[in-house]
């Protein structure tokens, strides 16, 4: 495996973000006006915070990266405006707290046509929602919905000058997340980075296992081989699994120490410029696999590759499910974890009572993408991928050290394998490419 960083791009051009407003305002309908709020801090305790996370809608249109602020898309006869309104400059809280950007930067470097500080928010706003007759903003998000409100209450109260009020409240979510849901050049360009970055991670985890360490003290030397090449945070809560451990799907503890001939799981991705890698490596403690884990660590393998050897565009995931249930299912019947008619089982997706989560989901700038499904009555996913969707593929076994109807063989074995794919024209490319997976590489690593 090389340790050598792929060159890229360490943040998008400006460009990407106009274009990505561009692309909004052909969705919008004439005489409209589009909401989009930045994130707020949060407090983590007395009188500190946690690390800032911007909203990811609102940095996937601006590129801005500072609390608080709030977008405004104009449509009106044909002109497109994008303003922002923003924190003031302000020396004191600056020399104790960190630089803004303030107005006049915001307009030269993030390319909008106005901007003005949040204290100018409450009388120019009203001004732009009188006479439109659509606004856009994002149902679910509770506190915008009721700023837009309390917006339109104003307007609405001068009725009897002649002000007109919008008619029309549009959901403006499905919209952004069909946009963000395929991927530009530049987008996969820092996903294929962070991915390699995490695979690096991924190897000095398995270089630095041993028994009797902490699994918190693995997890640090995936925090640290993120930030050494320039993925300062984790995309997630990292997951360090030892042994019974990974039986819990999003254990966070990663307090326990390891143990000799365990297994352990470790689901870790860095994030790059808001953008997230999200692989899973299960490998033994000892740096050999037991024989009863090397069987379930190559059924799961294998369908993990049967499921990617189908990829492509108008591929389902209800398909590669199918895949993937008729592959572990026959698995653990040949292996007699599962008993019956092997058709039936197959039908009856008997895996599942060991494969007891999703086969994968979208990714981006968020892990668990936007981007909707088309979720059928049956509760597949049915929506046909296209070229520059993001995926995760992540099938596992389960295999829970109190289930007492299982041999004793299988018992406490957690496992689960993660890759990043993207759609292409002709298939796909795996973006996971430098973290080792196969039983024959990860021992040769962990040997050295």
């Amino acid at each position: 495996m090389t340790n050598q960083v792929l060159p890229g791009i360490a943040a998008l051009p400006m460009s990407e973000f106009v274009t990505r407003r561009k692309k909004f305002f052909a969705k919008m309908a004439d005489n409209s006006v589009a909401f989009f709020n930045a994130a707020k801090e949060v407090t983590r305790s007395n009188d500190t915070e946690y690390a800032f996370c911007q909203n990811k809608t609102f940095y996937y249109l601006t590129g801005f990266n500072e609390p608080d602020a709030m977008l405004l898309l104009i449509k009106k006869s044909g002109c497109e405006q994008s303003i922002l309104f923003s924190l003031p400059k302000d020396k004191m809280h600056e020399i104790w707290h960190g630089r803004r950007i303030g107005q006049e930067k915001a307009c030269q470097h993030y390319q909008f046509d106005q901007c003005f500080t949040l204290e100018e928010q409450e009388e120019l706003v009203a001004q732009y929602l009188a006479g439109m007759s659509q606004v856009y903003f994002a149902f679910d998000d509770e506190k915008l919905s009721a700023q837009i409100f309390t917006y339109l209450a104003q307007v609405r109260a001068k009725i009897r000058q002649g002000v007109k009020v919008p008619a029309h409240l549009t959901d403006a979510s499905p919209i952004v997340d069909d946009l963000r849901l395929i991927k530009s050049h530049n987008e996969i360009e820092l996903m294929r980075q962070v991915n390699f970055i995490s695979g690096l991670a991924h190897q000095r985890a398995m270089q630095k296992t041993k028994a009797g360490l902490f699994e918190y003290q693995i997890e640090n030397e995936i925090l640290h081989e993120f930030a050494r090449h320039g993925a300062r945070y984790a995309a997630y809560a990292t997951i360090v699994a030892g042994g019974d451990n990974a039986n819990i799907l999003h254990y966070t503890d990663n307090d326990e120490s390891l143990v000799d001939n365990d297994l352990l799981l470790i689901d870790a991705g860095g994030e790059l410029s808001g953008y997230a890698a999200d692989i899973t490596r299960t490998f033994p403690v000892s740096g050999k696999f037991t024989e009863p884990q090397k069987v379930l660590y190559q059924l799961v393998l294998d369908a993990k590759n049967q499921v990617l050897a189908a990829i492509k565009p108008g591929v389902t995931f209800a398909k590669l499910n199918d895949i993937a249930n008729a592959c572990l299912t026959k698995g653990l019947f040949d292996l007699g974890i599962i008993t019956g008619d092997l058709a039936e089982l197959i039908a009856e997706r008997a895996c599942k009572k060991y494969f007891i989560h999703g086969l994968g989901h979208w990714l981006g700038l968020d892990v668990h993408d936007v981007g909707d499904y088309h979720i059928n009555d049956n509760k597949e996913q049915c929506r046909e991928f296209a070229p520059g969707m993001v995926l995760t593929i992540e099938p596992g076994l389960y295999m829970p050290l109190d289930d007492m109807e299982l041999a004793k063989q299988w018992r406490g074995i957690g496992i689960r394998i993660e890759d990043n794919i993207v759609v292409t024209q002709q298939g796909y490319e795996n973006l996971t490419v430098n973290t080792p997976e196969t039983i024959a590489d990860i021992e040769a690593l962990m040997e050295k």
